[in-house]
C-alpha cells in the first residue's frame, strides 16, 4: 500500500469532519453568509502568503532540478493563480487592496502557518511535503465534491471558488504532491512513517480549525 492510500484510509473520519463543517456546507449550497466568506478570504489570503514559502523552501529542499521546478510553478501557481481568486472576490465583497494588506491573522491562522514552517525549516523535504498535502488534497476533494451539487459552480458568489479547485489543473497540482510523498517514502522505516502521519494529521486537524474559525468569525478573544 502507498503511503498516500495509508493516510487517506486511516484519516477518512477526519476528512469527513471538515468536508461536512457548515461552513463548506453552506458554500455548496449557496447558503453560507457573505460575512463569513469575507472574513475567511482575508484570513486565506494571509495563510496562502505563509503557504507559498513552503514551496520556496521545498525547492531548497529538492535534490533534483526536476523537484525544484516543481516547487517553483506551485510557488508560482499559489501567488499568480490562487491568489488571484481572492483578488477578484474583494470586489465581490467589498475588500479593499488596503485591508488585504493591513489585515491579521487570526489564532488559528497564526498557529497553523507558524507550524507549517517549522516543519518546513527544520524537517526533511518528506516533511514539509506532509504539512502542506492535506491543505491542496483536501480542497481538490472538496471542490470536486461541491461541484456534484446542481448549481454549485454558477453561484454568483461561490461558483468561482468551487470551479478553481475542483479544476484538473488544480487536481494535477495535487497529484504531484501525492505521488512526491509516496516516492519520499517507498522503503522509510516505520518510525519515520508514523512521524510523517502525526504530521499530516495535525495539518488535517488545522484545516477543521480554519473552517471552524471562519465559520464563527474568530479573532483574539482579548480584543472583543
Amino acid at each position: 500500500m502507498k503511503f498516500s492510500e495509508r493516510l487517506y484510509d486511516k484519516l477518512q473520519p477526519i476528512w469527513r469532519q471538515n468536508h461536512d463543517h457548515p461552513f463548506v456546507r453552506g458554500i455548496g449550497d449557496g447558503t453560507l453568509e457573505r460575512e463569513k466568506f469575507r472574513f475567511f478570504m482575508i484570513q486565506d489570503y494571509l495563510y496562502l502568503i505563509d503557504y507559498a514559502k513552503l514551496f520556496a523552501l521545498g525547492a531548497m529542499k529538492a535534490d533534483t532540478v526536476e523537484t525544484m521546478g516543481k516547487f517553483a510553478g506551485l510557488l508560482n501557481s499559489t501567488l499568480n493563480e490562487e491568489m488571484s481568486l481572492h483578488r477578484q472576490y474583494a470586489a465581490k465583497f467589498g475588500i479593499t487592496e488596503d485591508e488585504f494588506e493591513q489585515a491579521k491573522p487570526a489564532p488559528t491562522t497564526l498557529a497553523y502557518t507558524h507550524y507549517m514552517l517549522h516543519v518546513g525549516q527544520n524537517g526533511t523535504l518528506a516533511d514539509l511535503v506532509a504539512a502542506v498535502l492535506p491543505c491542496m488534497w483536501s480542497y481538490w476533494e472538496i471542490g470536486k465534491e461541491l461541484s456534484q451539487i446542481p448549481g454549485a459552480s454558477d453561484h454568483e458568489f461561490y461558483g468561482e471558488w468551487i470551479k478553481m479547485y475542483s479544476s484538473s489543473e488544480f487536481g494535477e497540482l495535487a497529484e504531484w504532491c501525492i505521488d512526491l510523498l509516496d516516492q519520499l517514502t517507498e522503503n522509510k522505516p516505520e518510525a519515520e512513517l508514523v512521524k510523517l502521519e502525526e504530521i499530516f494529521l495535525n495539518t488535517t486537524r488545522f484545516e477543521y480549525m480554519f473552517w471552524e474559525m471562519s465559520y464563527r468569525l474568530e479573532m483574539w478573544p482579548t480584543d472583543e
